[in-house]
């Protein structure tokens, strides 16, 4: 059975990253207005010449094909997190419902908890829970705390009273 058009390798590691190519530098160039202003087919020109580059030089487009799913999988995680933290700050900026010191304590589990839920969905949970609570975790600790108290001792002498 032939493969669906929008996975065939030719689709994926060529046409793809063409048009990918060919959209940022027509839209940088069109945003900047380097070349002057009305020149649409110098840009477009332009843009084309850098995509069929990108085309002939493999370890290049193998950069921009393994770059595609990760900005796709972490431009979702940030819109699930600033839609769940729009849920914690309310209406508008002027009219929070809860306090400030609130909003930072809630952002931080809401962070905490999307990083474990990808985590876990990843498959790194396992690894990462031996990590903190396998055999060698009093190493691990005790660095954090040393990190912590460090940290706490500057903050207290940069926010200090004098």
């Amino acid at each position: 059975m032939p493969d669906p058009f929008l996975i065939h390798p030719y689709f994926l590691d060529f046409v793809l990253p063409f048009v990918l190519v060919f959209t940022l530098i027509f839209a940088i160039l069109q945003k900047t207005q380097i070349l002057g202003d009305d020149k649409r087919q110098i840009d477009a020109l332009i843009g084309g010449v850098a995509g069929l580059m990108l085309i002939a030089f493999p370890a290049a487009r193998s950069i921009v094909v393994l770059l595609m799913p990760f900005l796709a999988v972490s431009a979702v995680l940030l819109l699930v997190f600033m839609l769940l933290y729009g849920f914690i700050l309310g209406k508008k900026e002027g009219d929070p419902v809860l306090g400030k010191a609130w909003q930072v304590t809630f952002g931080a589990i809401l962070f905490v908890a999307l990083v474990t839920f990808f985590l876990m969905i990843t498959g790194y949970w396992d690894m990462v829970y031996y990590f903190f609570f396998g055999s060698n975790s009093s190493q691990v600790w005790a660095n954090i705390v040393l990190i912590v108290a460090i940290a706490a001792a500057v903050g207290a002498v940069l926010w200090g009273s004098k």
